[in-house]
């Protein structure tokens, strides 16, 4: 058997498989609770997509907050838009993907860069990739964290398609277990630090798509100890304001969208060592490495911190949140969102100044606001 044949009957073959557990799912949850697997999904989840897709971006890079009181770095992905309706996909590190025999056990571990549907990687209960995806994290994000979406308009389509191409190749090195590729030192896999979202992202900017100038850092292994240089490590905040920074320096426009998180999930993962409800989860803004990294939730005084903050919420269109009562999503314009270079000036001179107000202790009313209070008006 070829091996295109070969990939499109385990393709075929894994769509059959997910098809059957989704049913299965579906018959024997029957009352799942809303914001837990196997529950129902916003009544209006097709109609609110439609909605954000008239507006004609090319990309979405989907900023996941942390979910930890303090080391919280989130997650970050990438959605490419697709030529059919709804056809957008999101592209997203595999946590699992480390060559670990007990993440093999319990969860999905077939590629490294797992492909998702958009609003199933945002709002779905059921997964189309296996039954053995992660909920909150391959699917269903919102119901666990919020989800900052930069969209982008004007990329070309054969940087699109080099992008995917990349995420493919990925795939086929972690499949092969290669070694010493142009975009990473070592085996190809998945690592926390060496080879992690972040840097699957940028690198598929850098080495797939001809981003030359971008740095994508290399955390380096310190020889016969098996330590990590955790400096030099990429992080998902830092590699997306290099990423809009490259954007812009291109030509390219930006907006943001929040995908805020649904506070009412009583889902707790019995994968998870803390037993805690999704809902009674952190949602922190995804920290740089800096003083604030190991702060608890929402004490963010590091001018990067809140520039990145602000530089969003200064770009903000929408805002779109669950209804918990009506198990709806509710989608509203925020304002009309800064261009680039005014809503970079505007977010440094704030966070310039907040960040000093908080060094000289005592109360006073910040500049900036954060792209988490983003309020959609329907």
């Amino acid at each position: 058997m070829s091996a295109a044949r070969s990939a499109n009957f385990r393709r075929t073959r894994a769509a059959a498989l997910c098809a059957l557990a989704a049913l299965a799912i579906s018959v024997a949850a029957g009352a799942a609770d809303f914001g837990s697997p196997g529950g129902p999904v916003p009544g209006n989840l097709d109609e609110a997509a439609d909605y954000l897709r008239q507006d004609p971006w090319d990309l979405e890079l989907l900023i996941s907050f942390g979910t930890s009181k303090g080391g919280s770095a989130g997650h970050l992905a990438l959605a490419v838009r697709g030529d059919a309706p709804r056809d957008d996909h999101v592209y997203s590190a595999n946590f699992y993907a480390d060559r670990d025999p007990g993440h093999a056990a319990d969860f999905y571990t077939d590629e490294l860069m797992v492909r998702i549907p958009k609003m199933e990687y945002l709002y779905g209960t059921v997964s189309t990739l296996s039954p053995k995806a992660s909920f909150g994290l391959d699917f269903g994000e919102v119901y666990k964290r919020s989800v900052v979406g930069v969209r982008v308009y004007g990329v070309p389509a054969a940087e699109k398609a080099a992008l995917v191409a990349f995420f493919a190749r990925v795939n086929d090195d972690f499949r092969r277990r290669a070694r010493n590729t142009d975009y990473h030192d070592g085996e190809v896999r998945y690592d926390y630090l060496r080879l992690n979202c972040a840097k699957t992202i940028g690198a598929a900017f850098k080495t797939g798509a001809g981003y030359t100038d971008l740095d994508v850092a290399s955390a380096k292994l310190f020889s016969r100890r098996r330590v990590v240089a955790a400096a030099n490590s990429n992080v998902p905040t830092e590699m997306a304001m290099k990423l809009v920074a490259e954007w812009h320096a291109r030509g390219y426009r930006m907006d943001v969208v929040l995908y805020r998180k649904y506070d009412g999930s009583t889902f707790v993962d019995p994968h998870d060592d803390e037993k805690v409800a999704f809902r009674d989860l952190p949602n922190r803004f995804p920290s740089v490495l800096s003083r604030d990294f190991r702060r608890e939730q929402g004490e963010y005084e590091d001018v990067d911190n809140l520039y990145a903050m602000y530089l969003l919420y200064n770009m903000g269109r929408y805002a779109v949140r669950v209804d918990g009562a009506t198990q709806r999503l509710a989608v509203g314009k925020t304002k009309e969102p800064l261009p680039y270079p005014e809503a970079a000036a505007l977010a440094a001179r704030s966070a310039a100044a907040d960040s000093d107000g908080f060094r000289r202790g005592g109360p006073f009313r910040p500049q900036g606001a954060v792209v988490g209070e983003l309020a959609g008006q329907d």
